[in-house]
């Protein structure tokens, strides 16, 4: 991307370019004038420039558009903390458990920030600020196997026990939710699905009366002071900002799976650039799956843009369109689309790129791993075992069953849903190991599974736990796996077969249901989504010991990890719906260690 002396002018002019050589110190005291430690700071633009909305909402497609950005440090023991300088007058706000937050501006240039925070005293006031997880943890729905099949089910893409989630609702309007999270893919079971209306009702209700008994949350103790964070807005409170991928180009794409638009950031100029996903003509909004979301307020898509995966070869991205029975291409150099038409399958999901340029991803509806051979032009689709025939006629119709849905057919309805989730095997998760084995997960049956590619066989493997989501390989070839039901991470070693489970650093205990994690491989390092918690979680494999990473905004429910060369962290804020995120404004995020 090339930019002009006009263009370094207008980032100059909306605040976005920070100052390398000065920097701003804060220093937050309590009410006696002791210095408050692992407080959290965060530095926005006091007038934030207009953004481009004029394509419906959003900016035009192919204009590199610089953005205001969200930088928060936190103090160490002394109080202070040093975030760099804009060039414009900024906002702090200060946040910690068990204070009330601060906030307030400080004109372009001013060197030091001093700020008081107040204890918190008010019951329903601390609640509130407690992290989702804290609310979800102590929620009484049943008995260990319900409790875990609603946290499954029903935090599935966004947070359960938020200020949303929690707020008031008869029994008859949680069972029109309910009802419309199950037309949206939700495989609660049918017993669930009578028997919640009423106990969540009467459940949150309670916990909002008793807010003495909202104690959890996660740790603000980790060398805090060593972290610094930077958020970029992409999209808006329509937007489903999913995966992301660092590329070779040192730029950064993000999906918006409801929007069809992929999102380039230049992490260096804070410039953003939109491209928008092509179509076919006779594409149909919602895609193959348009009755899913026909209640929802807005929406631009045919594809849905799932996930990311680059070409070793030539750095060309493929992108999952879950809506599609296809696979698109991305190139970067030249800013173009390519569709390939897979013919088969329903659903593309996870996606990854092997050694020799294979294109492996799963295809979540039809219970089938597809590997795409990019010299030959040629898909290869892998069958995966079902538990019964209902559940094998039930995948191989499951297109016909999404076109009568989109007629208006409410099938989500008369088909009862059974412990089992039979008929949605759902492999999820994929990944490949040094060795070129393809390893995927499957949601719903809890098992993993591996491909050998030479052979096409595949084999299957119970895990211990309910809920095996996304998975990555580390650098001996072990798989870890988020046991997203269950509150843990697992690490499988194919060597011995055996499983070992690690519980997530939350309190209360069992409260995370973790989306995804990846592994730095050169630290040894496990990185793990917390989307309840609005946390990232590391895990020291030599070790074995937990570090935990709060995040500035609420509601902050993340699917995927990238992990940069030299240990630098990107997530992306993806809860459904975006308006439910704090600001109500999805972000890229960049977790990195001073």
């Amino acid at each position: 991307m090339k930019y002009t002396i006009r263009h370094y002018l207008a980032l100059a002019a909306c605040g976005a370019l920070i100052a390398p050589a000065a920097a701003a110190i804060i220093t937050v005291t309590d009410e006696a004038g002791k210095p408050v430690a692992a407080a959290m700071v965060t530095q926005t633009a006091a007038r934030p420039a207009p953004r481009d909305t004029s394509d419906h909402g959003y900016q035009q497609p192919g204009k590199p558009e610089v953005v205001d950005i969200d930088v928060t440090g936190f103090t160490g023991n002394a109080g202070t903390v040093e975030i760099s300088s804009r060039m414009a007058d900024s906002r702090y706000r200060v946040r910690k458990p068990g204070f009330r937050d601060a906030v307030t501006d400080a004109p372009a240039g001013q060197a030091e920030v001093r700020i008081t925070l107040q204890a918190e005293t008010d019951p329903v006031k601390l609640a509130d600020a407690k992290p989702a997880n804290a609310w979800l943890g102590m929620l009484k729905v049943g008995d260990a196997t319900a409790k875990k099949h609603f946290q499954m089910q029903c935090a599935f893409c966004h947070q359960q026990g938020n200020a949303f989630t929690r707020a008031e609702r008869s029994p008859e309007e949680w069972s029109k939710t309910i009802e419309r999270m199950i037309r949206y893919g939700s495989r609660l079971p049918t017993d669930l699905q009578k028997s919640l209306p009423a106990v969540l009702s009467a459940e949150y209700r309670r916990l909002r009366e008793h807010p003495e008994l909202i104690t959890g949350g996660v740790s603000w103790k980790d060398k805090l002071d060593k972290t610094l964070i930077t958020e970029w807005p992409l999209g808006n409170a329509m937007s489903q900002t999913h995966d992301m991928l660092i590329a070779s180009n040192r730029l950064v794409y993000v999906a918006d799976n409801i929007q069809d638009r992929l999102y380039e950031v230049n992490t260096a100029t804070n410039a953003v650039t939109v491209y928008k996903i092509p179509h076919r003509p006779d594409d149909e909004p919602g895609g193959l799956i348009a009755g899913r979301l026909k209640t929802f307020p807005s929406h631009d898509d045919t594809s849905n843009a799932h996930s990311l995966a680059e070409s070793p070869r030539d750095g060309h991205i493929f992108i999952t369109p879950s809506a599609q029975r296809r696979l698109v291409e991305f190139d970067p150099a030249t800013k173009a689309f390519t569709l390939h038409e897979i013919g088969a399958g329903f659903y593309p999901h996870t996606i990854r790129v092997d050694a020799k340029d294979n294109v492996w991803f799963t295809l979540a509806l039809s219970n089938q791993v597809a590997k795409y051979d990019r010299a030959a032009d040629k898909f290869t689709l892998y069958d995966l075992p079902a538990r019964s025939l209902k559940e094998r006629l039930t995948a191989a119709s499951i297109g016909v069953m999404f076109k009568l849905m989109n007629w208006g057919l409410p099938l989500s309805k008369w088909m009862p849903v059974d412990w089992a989730a039979t008929g949605t095997p759902l492999p999820y998760g994929i990944d490949i190991t040094p060795d070129g084995t393809v390893w995927f997960a499957r949601l719903h049956t809890q098992e993993i599974g591996k491909i050998d590619p030479a052979s096409g066989k595949v084999t299957m493997i119970p895990t211990p736990f309910i809920g095996p989501r996304r998975l990555r390989a580390d650098a001996q070839g072990n798989l870890w796996i988020v046991a997203f039901a269950e509150s843990k991470i697992a690490r499988y070693s194919p060597a011995t077969g055996k499983f070992s489970l690690f519980d997530l650093p939350v309190e209360p205990k069992g409260s995370e249901a973790p989306y995804s994690l990846n592994v730095d491989k050169q630290r040894g390092i496990v990185w793990v989504n917390g989307n309840q918690s609005d946390a990232l979680f590391g895990f020291d494999i030599k070790t074995e010991t937990w570090r935990t990473i709060p995040l500035p905004r609420r509601t902050t429910f993340t699917r995927d990890i990238e992990i940069d060369n030299d240990g630098t962290l990107y997530t992306s804020n993806s809860n459904f719906p975006s308006w439910h995120i704090e600001g109500g404004q999805p972000t890229l995020i960049r977790v990195q260690q001073r």
